[in-house]
Formats: C-alpha cells, structure tokens, sequence
C-alpha cells in the first residue's frame, strides 16, 4: 500500500464515520473510531515517501501483535491452571469420602484447591481439608518439605489454617508423639479465636525459648 492508497482509505474511513455518526446505534461504536486513527497513522508515516507500507516492518502493529499473542498464552495457561485446580479438586473430593485423605501428602497448588473446595461448598470452611492441610504444613509433608512452599503458604492459606500449623507445630515440641486427636482442640480453637490461636503459639515457642 502506498501513500496514495492510504491516504484514500483514510478519507473512506472518514466517510464512514461520518456516516454512522448519524446514526444513534452506530455513534458509539469503538471500531470505527480506531479504524479511522489507524488509518491516519499509517497515512502520517507513509507522508514524504515513496515507501509501500508493510505490517511486517510496523512496530506498532507487531507491538500489538505480540501482545495479543502474549494475551492469548495468558488465557490459555489461565485456562490450564483452572483445569487443573478443578481435577484436583476433584482427586481431594474421591479421597475425603474414601476416608484416605489425612494419608494424602499434599501437592504444590493445593492452597488453590483449597479454595475451590470452599467455592463449591457454597462458602463453608471445609474443616477436614484445613486441618489436613494445617498438618502437613507443620510436618513438612508434600511440597510443604521445601521451605520456600511454607513461606508462600503464608500468603495463600487462610489465618485459621496458618494458626492451627503454628499451635501445632508449638504442641508438638512440647510433647514429642502427641496422638493427633489429642491435639484436635487446637484446629477448634485455630477456627473460632485465629488471633488468640496465633499468640498462644507465639507464647508456647518463648517459653520453648526460655527452656532452651
């Protein structure tokens, strides 16, 4: 496309814009606007040249090519992850009612998964999947063996879990092989008071201090 026959597109998306403009419907349609900017752009940079315009050698336009593709990778590994989340979603889901899910070590992502149990349960605190989760991050099981993975889970798991991990990790000091049902009252206690579970655990680990 030369200069010539850029500059004749512009004045036919000028017509054309004119044209809708008188049309209540079509006055606030984005497109036309865009199309005739465009067109004006390529008309400014073909000006005093004998240049033909090529998309390939224009910036802007493998700009906003690359950018669209890059877009396109976004969703679709968006889409991947959302695949993913719901299948586990779904694995955890088959081993809760198998009874097998506390032998279960836990994946990295599953804080999302997490989430999407709760998303499904309407919003109710899944107490079983915190718990388990709570456990396995104050044993180091799963991904949680990596130190980098525990300390993203503070971003990721919500207070009462991170509060029930710390008490628990403090109970377990304190009593080497303590039976986990005689520490269920600190997944009650991480539930209803996270605040008060938190600083119980931040007390217990100073008097671990102080012994030590």
């Amino acid at each position: 496309m030369t200069h010539t026959e850029a500059a004749a597109a512009l004045e036919d998306a000028r017509f054309e814009a004119r044209q809708d403009s008188r049309h209540e419907d079509l006055a606030n349609d984005e497109r036309g606007p865009a199309e005739l900017a465009e067109w004006a752009r390529i008309t400014q940079l073909l000006a005093g040249t004998d240049d033909v315009y090529d998309p390939q050698g224009d910036v802007v336009v493998q700009a906003e090519l690359a950018a669209d593709t890059a877009a396109a990778a976004a969703r679709e590994a968006e889409l991947r992850e959302a695949q993913r989340i719901a299948a586990r979603a779904d694995e955890l889901q088959a081993l809760r009612e198998l009874g097998t899910l506390e032998q279960t070590k836990p994946h990295t992502g599953d804080e999302a998964v997490r989430d999407e149990l709760t998303r499904r349960a309407g919003g109710y605190v899944q107490a079983d999947v915190d718990a388990w989760l709570a456990r396995a991050l104050t044993a180091h099981l799963g991904h949680y063996r990596d130190p980098a993975a525990r300390e993203s889970a503070a971003g990721l798991l919500t207070p009462p879990v991170l509060a029930h991990a710390a008490l628990l990790a403090e109970l377990t000091r304190l009593v080497p092989g303590a039976d986990v049902d005689e520490l269920a009252f600190a997944a009650r206690l991480a539930t209803t008071e996270p605040e008060a579970a938190g600083a119980l655990a931040a007390f217990l680990a100073r008097v671990e201090g102080t012994r030590a």
